[in-house]
């Protein structure tokens, strides 16, 4: 089938790109190939520069029309926020808290971009106009990466004397950020109260706590991916609760795991402990779950975070993966990790979703380089039909289940990820690809748009936050090689999964 064929095509092309040696290659060296074996000057350049135009005019549209909302809506230009007349809407409500998320989530965006004067202007203007005393219900664990994260990264850039990343050190800061952060973690505790398994509530109202009605219901990748900000705010303030918090949730639900196949389940009961979704995969509801495991070990040196990694890829490899034992074999079929049941690792069914991309560059930084090629050829190859990723593609019928496309980063990512660990310009064509698809098909008068389906180009109004904290980010780092960033990354810089 042609999908499979352009699959094996683009891992035969990082092959390539690799040696030009071809004589055990399937494939005849094409214009294409040796075009992926190098990157131009001009291409980087303009890679740069339209990334940077792009977060410019994304940025400037969302200060100009939407904030101090959360959002941007781009299409008729004007914020977004939390619904009060709708409190099940939780699409919206889960992330938007009516606390300027779209500012406190691109900070570090700015450092990334270079933008020291803009940098230190957005972060007086969450000084002065950000306050988490507001009557809004949010998800813990959306509050928690998008908020917490980016006030902790930004504080530490803030103080850092040393200026590693350019001069971003401001000498009037006093800590302000960090202790918004403190405030924050302080209305998410409630949410680890009252439960009887020390799983916390999916959703809590930053006044009252926790309200008549919640849910009990929470996702794996939810409740257990906390460790790194948790572990971060406990670090800077000398107060292990938080990390401890998060520590005892992680532990909790790996003591949960099915006894037979040792695999997670999608969906738990806080307070009864049973599994009430038995979904194990790479995807929505588990996804970072697994990846704060190794970050955490990466992080904080914890071997207990590495052992439990260790141990779930594993069981991940014995019961989700399929296709050939090894990627660069070119026999055999084509691997991938599919859904199955935790409790005798079955196949569930037969879609994967645009969150499991982010696994290759949780293979990178496993080391199983190899087999990340292969999961990112995948998903390459997914984006080659679309010129997006859908939210979900059925592998068997080759076709979308869930065709909108948010502005994800995992994908791009992953490019950057593999990127980094190859040093392969195969990457970087991939980077400029996906930035031309974005330009092409999302942009907008005011910013850029969700893709309500990949099948026709229709477009939502809504720019996530994560299109500027992330998406554009990496592909921005994809591009720029002397990035102090890049030249920090393997000793002292972790990505976060926002």
């Amino acid at each position: 089938m042609k999908f499979v064929k352009n699959v094996l095509i683009f891992i035969a092309l990082f092959s390539t790109t690799c040696s030009l040696k071809t004589t055990k290659n399937p494939f005849l060296l094409t214009k294409e190939e040796i075009k992926y074996a190098s990157i131009s000057d001009v291409d980087l350049q303009y890679g740069l520069a339209k990334t940077r135009e792009m977060f410019q005019f994304g940025w400037d549209n969302y200060m100009e029309h939407a904030f101090p909302a959360d959002e941007l809506d781009p299409i008729h230009c004007r914020g977004r926020g939390h619904d009060h007349d709708n409190p099940d809407n939780i699409n919206v409500n889960d992330v938007l808290g009516d606390y300027s998320l779209g500012l406190i989530d691109t900070l570090d965006s700015l450092v990334v971009f270079g933008d020291a004067d803009e940098f230190k202007r957005a972060v007086n203007l969450v000084i002065k106009t950000v306050s988490f005393e507001k009557n809004t219900t949010v998800q813990v664990f959306e509050s928690t990466i998008r908020v917490m994260g980016g006030l902790l990264a930004a504080h530490m850039i803030a103080a850092d004397k040393t200026n590693r990343f350019g001069p971003f050190y401001m000498s009037d800061y006093g800590g302000e950020l960090l202790t918004l952060a403190h405030d924050l973690a302080g209305r998410l505790l409630p949410a680890f109260d009252g439960t009887a398994t020390g799983i916390p509530y999916t959703r809590i109202n930053l006044q009252k706590g926790i309200l008549p009605g919640t849910t009990n219901s929470t996702c794996t990748s939810g409740a257990g991916s906390l460790l790194l900000e948790f572990g971060v705010l406990s670090k800077l303030l000398g107060d292990d609760t938080y990390e401890r918090l998060a520590r005892r949730v992680n532990e909790k639900l790996w003591n949960l795991r099915n006894e037979v196949t040792g695999l997670h389940g999608n969906l738990i009961d806080i307070q009864t402990g049973e599994w009430l979704g038995h979904l194990a995969g790479l995807g929505a509801g588990i996804d970072s779950f697994y990846e704060y495991m190794l970050k955490s070990y990466i992080l904080f040196g914890n071997q207990r975070d590495l052992d439990m990694y260790n141990e779930s890829f594993a069981r991940i490899t014995t019961y989700m993966r399929r296709g050939r034992s090894r990627c660069s074999s070119l026999e055999g079929d084509i691997p991938i990790y599919v859904n199955v049941d935790s409790r005798d690792g079955s196949t569930s069914n037969t879609w994967i979703d645009s969150l499991q991309a982010s696994f290759a560059g949780v293979l990178v930084l496993a080391g199983e380089v190899d087999e990340a090629v292969c999961h990112h050829a995948l998903y390459y190859a997914i984006w080659k039909k679309y010129g997006v990723l859908p939210e979900r593609f059925n592998w068997q019928l080759q076709a979308p289940d869930v065709s909108f496309y948010p502005l994800r980063p995992e994908f791009v990512e992953s490019t950057y990820l593999l990127y980094t660990a190859t040093k392969n310009p195969f990457y970087q064509h991939v980077g400029l690809e996906i930035l031309d698809s974005l330009e092409t098909i999302t942009r907008v008068k005011c910013g850029f748009a969700t893709v309500h389906d990949v099948i026709d180009g229709s477009l939502e109004d809504r720019m996530e936050s994560f299109f500027l904290s992330e998406t554009l980010k990496y592909l921005y780092l994809l591009f720029d090689v002397d990035h102090p960033i890049n030249k920090e990354q393997q000793e002292s810089v972790l990505f976060s999964t926002e």
